[in-house]
């Protein structure tokens, strides 16, 4: 059996590595400009090996009764981890990517095929005006991981956009949003109030180590007119390998504080990550 090689190629918003994982056979690392953005494992994927990757794992498994397959829209495409999860734990599922790098989009067809009969459709495309055209109530789950380079992207953080989450997301739909940010979390708590101006429920995922302000890092927000079962979520995260915290109801009210609501007029993207928060270990 050859060894597996590094691919590098130039794709629309810099350049994109698919390094071999040198333990784990047919699994690969994606990175772009450096900074890592994927990992793929194609025997196994159910493997989950980034932080935040995780995380999201386990907002998908408490998202509906176990194997229930789910109707999900992912804003922000990578190597498809989280499509190819979904894929493996729901089978059944219909589920949409939408990424703006469509010379990426194709690397990652050609180097990591989805399987046959996935029920995953990729599209070159922005990610709010995909959210603008898709229909009203369709959405079971919404995924938004987008970052231009290591931010993200000032129209993706609006109350203008929170709304159009809100209008795909069926009834009782659930929101979720990778989102990076530190101490003193003037981002992070705008968002938080942004989407708490749109939303009835809120919840905050992250390390405590990042909430505490030691560290900047990534926290998932959860959003949804439906009541969140934070308690499950808690579980999960509390006794994964990563351990994290699940921040709800008043102690998530007194973190936001006084932020206040982001419009698209004043939106700016996430803070530029310090030198080496995200580095390949």
């Amino acid at each position: 059996m050859s060894e597996a090689i590094p691919v590098i190629r130039t794709v629309d918003h810099g350049t994109a590595r698919l390094l071999p994982d040198v333990d784990r056979e047919r699994a690969w690392l994606l990175t772009v400009d450096g900074a890592p953005q994927s990992y793929v494992d194609l025997d196994e994927p159910t493997h989950l090996e980034f932080e935040y990757t995780r995380r999201l794992g386990h907002v998908i498994d408490c998202a509906a009764d176990d194997g229930a397959p789910l109707t999900v829209l992912h804003l922000g495409g990578g190597a498809l981890t989280l499509a190819r999860y979904v894929h493996a734990t729901r089978p059944g599922s219909a589920q949409d990517v939408v990424d703006a790098d469509g010379a990426l989009l194709t690397l990652v067809a050609e180097e990591l095929p989805l399987p046959d009969g996935s029920g995953i459709t990729v599209h070159d495309a922005d990610a709010r005006a995909w959210l603008d055209a898709t229909p009203a109530g369709s959405v079971d789950l919404l995924i938004a991981d987008v970052f231009g380079g290591s931010r993200v992207p000032a129209h993706l953080t609006s109350v203008e956009y929170a709304r159009l989450a809100e209008r795909a997301l069926r009834a009782g739909g659930l929101y979720a949003a990778n989102l990076a940010d530190g101490a003193p979390f003037t981002f992070l708590t705008s968002q938080l109030a942004t989407f708490a101006s749109v939303f009835e429920e809120l919840a905050l995922i992250a390390e405590p180590s990042v909430l505490r302000g030691r560290r900047f890092g990534n926290a998932v927000l959860l959003a949804s007119h439906a009541p969140i079962d934070t308690a499950a979520l808690a579980r999960r995260t509390a006794s994964d390998v990563f351990p994290a915290r699940v921040e709800h109801g008043a102690s998530l009210r007194r973190f936001t504080g006084a932020a206040p609501v982001v419009r698209d007029a004043e939106a700016v993207a996430s803070p530029e990550p310090p030198e080496g928060a995200f580095s390949i270990g």
